[in-house]
């Protein structure tokens, strides 16, 4: 797949899915902007064949998210990606219904899902003007089933982004605007990091993976690409499972 001359706007990008998503386009030859809130844990000037370019700031910053766009359209006269992959997964504050922090709660959501809603909003305008644009918005698998050890706030907002980027996929159809997301099952990522402090954790959670893995960064970037792709072209309005089966055992 080749995204030479197009221009993508990855947020969440400093690590793990959003990272790997934003170098593989930009390796494929687009002009990526990663936004995040931490540094990048990479070397964005080893790109091999188009650019990178990293802003720092707030996802839940309306003002900052558009500004950052804006600048990616008037240096390249084009937005044709967004990749919403910011997101937090707060094991300490977000427990069960009775448990979670609701100050937690209220973080979470502005977090996971209130981003998507100010990126896809500054998004269609721009990709109206460049004639076409294709959004992958991350959600989960837990956005599919209840959980005996939950953290409601992330579920929920997993939830959220499933149906959010439906609305899209109608909104944007007219435009030739693609909205899909994709749910990612136990990945491993700077998120799983209790699975470098305990490696059984992570043994106990593939035992129940038909394929016998967790998922890595990689196998997520792949999907997020195809669906971003003209491969995908037909395809929007829809979730791409990625979960080596898990959801499909009884």
């Amino acid at each position: 797949m080749s995204f030479t001359g197009k221009t993508a706007v990855v947020t969440g990008a400093a690590g793990g899915m959003g990272l790997n998503i934003a170098l593989d386009l930009a390796n494929h030859g687009a002009y990526v902007v990663l936004i995040d809130v931490k540094e990048p844990c990479a070397d964005l000037t080893r790109i091999e064949g188009g650019k990178a370019h990293f802003a720092k700031g707030d996802v839940t910053d309306s003002v900052f998210v558009q500004r950052v766009m804006d600048d990616a359209f008037e240096k390249t006269g084009r937005l044709d990606y967004l990749v919403n992959a910011a997101g937090v997964l707060w094991f300490d504050k977000d427990r069960s219904t009775e448990q979670t922090d609701l100050e937690a709660w209220d973080r979470i959501m502005e977090i996971n899902l209130k981003s998507m809603i100010i990126t896809c909003r500054h998004a269609f305008p721009l990709m109206r003007k460049t004639g076409s644009g294709a959004m992958v918005h991350v959600a989960s698998v837990q956005a599919m089933r209840g959980d005996d050890k939950p953290q409601v706030a992330y579920q929920a907002s997993k939830a959220a982004i499933i149906s959010l980027s439906k609305t899209v996929a109608l909104e944007g159809a007219a435009d030739g605007i693609r909205s899909n997301s994709i749910l990612p099952g136990p990945t491993v990522s700077p998120m799983q990091e209790r699975w470098i402090k305990d490696p059984s954790i992570q043994s106990s959670t593939e035992s129940v993976i038909p394929l016998g893995r967790a998922g890595t960064t990689q196998d997520m970037s792949n999907a997020a690409l195809f669906l971003l792709s003209d491969k995908a072209s037909y395809i929007t309005g829809t979730e791409l499972i990625i979960d080596g089966g898990l959801l499909a055992r009884p």
